[in-house]
């Protein structure tokens, strides 16, 4: 038991933060964003009980587990999504002053223009560019083919930046 405490350990030190932030920007409320992580993850360490084999897409049934709670959350709530682009959780790699300005107001721009996005858009966007999950990880999760993900982030990029150029 102790070895599969360290395995699951090991997920979750990989997982929780890309976890985290996926839920954050679809319920727009840390306490909330902090229940269903958890929730999330405790859901993954029931069923990695259970297979001791391991899961076969941990990537994929994490976020789908996070997907499912997200859903769950706004059924119950009876709630519509709202995601407010000031809380997107980015953070600032820069440390020159003039560059973090820039920085800062090119992220507040993006923020802007991702909040309008259709969902699918939002996460593959998410997912390929602040994840840094590769167009096959993202199609295993999706369920799709990759070239059916590269349209589809193709079509979110053109959108985000039909977005930008009109704010």
């Amino acid at each position: 038991m102790d070895n599969l405490k360290k395995k699951f350990s090991a997920i979750y030190d990989d997982y929780v933060d890309k976890i985290y932030r996926f839920i954050f920007i679809k319920v727009n409320s840390q306490e909330i964003a902090e229940d269903l992580t958890s929730e999330t993850f405790l859901r993954c360490w029931e069923a990695f009980k259970k297979n001791r084999n391991g899961i076969e897409n941990l990537n994929a049934f994490l976020y789908r587990i996070a997907s499912n709670l997200v859903i769950d959350h706004y059924r119950e709530k009876g709630r519509t999504q709202v995601v407010s682009a000031d809380c997107l959780p980015i953070v600032d790699p820069t440390s020159d002053p003039s560059k973090k300005s820039l920085f800062k107001s090119d992220l507040e721009t993006v923020r802007a223009g991702m909040a309008n996005l259709k969902e699918n858009y939002q996460e593959v966007l998410i997912w390929h560019y602040l994840d840094d999950l590769p167009i096959s990880e993202i199609a295993k999760m999706l369920n799709k083919s990759e070239g059916a993900v590269r349209i589809l982030l193709h079509r979110a990029l053109k959108s985000l930046k039909k977005e930008l150029e009109e704010g």
